[in-house]
């Protein structure tokens, strides 16, 4: 059963935006998340932006007045900031309110400081998922065959997993590659991961996408077969690659 999560701040403009789509994209089949502001602004031009690097989808993305979402039923209300957590009282209740703190980015405007801001919730989001998984039993991706073909089952998705098989690619390497827009790779991406067939990591203010160390043989072989038999899917992408200008640092294999 899904479990319905809360996350509030105070502008609803970065922190508790963020954390709605990090949690969505992260564990989407397992909860239903939104997010809601004591004074809610707009949301902020930076921290959309740091999503997006990320391969974390952010349509749909917008601030909300927390007298709009009270009164439904949460399992968890988790506040951002100490200021939201004193504001919100005793609202949705019976939920479980959990108060976490983190600065507000917006007060730098600097792209470093909302990227470190997505890094420290995605950490804390994490753990907050395992706990989840471990108090209600829920297993690890099990690669079950029809869930794994049916994620491959899309030229594109099936292109970019193989660029990425033995090289770690960043949103705007596959973007210049497969010759498609931002928005349309990172959703793909995020498919991937959903799959358990990615994983991400950050080299400076780059996310790199790669391929899980937690990949069972068969599906390991599956994909190396793949790749040596149908060189054509990827040759044109490659060349594109290869002739990337201003492309970010060498990832690394």
């Amino acid at each position: 059963m899904e479990r319905r999560v809360l996350f509030v701040c105070t502008a609803n403009s970065a922190r508790s935006l963020m954390a709605e789509a990090l949690l969505r994209d992260m564990a989407g089949d397992r909860f239903e998340v939104a997010s809601a502001g004591t004074e809610p602004a707009s949301p902020h031009p930076m921290a959309l932006q740091v999503l997006e690097e990320a391969g974390i989808p952010t349509e749909g993305l917008r601030s909300k007045r927390l007298s709009s979402l009270q009164d439904q039923p949460w399992d968890y209300v988790i506040t951002l900031c100490e200021k939201a957590a004193n504001e919100c009282g005793d609202i949705c209740q019976p939920a479980q309110r959990i108060a976490w703190d983190f600065p507000d980015p917006a007060q730098s405007n600097r792209h470093a400081v909302f990227a470190l801001t997505l890094k420290e919730l995605r950490e804390r989001i994490s753990l907050f998922t395992l706990v989840h998984q471990k108090e209600t039993g829920l297993k690890a991706t099990d690669y079950s065959p029809v869930a794994v073909f049916k994620a491959l089952a899309d030229e594109l998705r099936l292109a970019a997993l193989l660029l990425i098989r033995d090289q770690k690619l960043c949103v705007c390497e596959l973007t210049e590659a497969l010759d498609v827009s931002q928005p349309k790779v990172s959703r793909h991406l995020a498919s991937l991961r959903d799959a358990g067939l990615v994983e991400t990591e950050r080299h400076g203010q780059w996310v790199y996408y790669y391929l899980s160390p937690q990949l069972p043989g068969w599906l390991r072989r599956v994909i190396d077969e793949t790749a040596s038999a149908n060189e054509s899917l990827i040759h044109t992408p490659q060349a594109r690659l290869q002739a990337m200008a201003n492309r970010p640092e060498v990832s690394c294999p």
